[in-house]
């Protein structure tokens, strides 16, 4: 039965809604955080916000932690010079959000730590705060990022900062 009402929820949860939610002012906002976050760490944030899996995902039983190992891979956020990208994924459908970052983390920042960062963006969400939410996400994952990959004054940057949607 939970899958059931799983492909509903997928069903009748429309891209128009998560444009609504997230209208270009807000990816505005966004964007100029992430850049803003960057120039504090040497580390790479991917924000991705997708509404809804097909049906054919979620009868297969797709979790949002696996389509969020999908999304990373192919954004390429794995494939930064210090191996140190970060992306934030968000699934509306399932009021979820997963974070998965790269092999450069490993053994420094705890799973705990991550899910600090998903309960922040969650709570802004369950408020209606969808721009709140996300700023929440970048701020926190930043104060991670500048904790273990400190510094500035990059030469570039290897990932776009502007969210994505899906």
């Amino acid at each position: 039965m939970t899958r059931v009402l799983r492909i509903l929820r997928h069903l009748f949860e429309t891209r128009l809604a998560t444009r609504r939610r997230f209208t270009s002012t807000v990816l505005d906002h966004v964007e100029a955080a992430v850049a803003r976050a960057e120039q504090g760490h040497q580390g790479e944030l991917r924000l991705v916000v997708e509404t809804d899996l097909d049906v054919w995902s979620i009868a297969a039983g797709k979790t949002p932690r696996q389509r969020a190992l999908e999304v990373f891979a192919g954004l390429h956020v794995w494939d930064t010079e210090q191996n140190n990208g970060v992306l934030i994924y968000v699934l509306f459908a399932d009021r979820a959000v997963e974070i998965v970052a790269d092999r450069g983390f490993n053994g420094l920042v705890t799973a705990t730590e991550w899910a600090e960062v998903s309960r922040a963006m969650q709570l802004e969400f369950r408020q209606g705060r969808w721009e709140h939410g996300a700023l929440a996400g970048v701020e926190a994952a930043a104060r991670l990022l500048s904790r273990h990959f400190p510094g500035s004054g990059r030469d570039g940057n290897e990932l776009p900062d502007r969210p994505t949607l899906l």
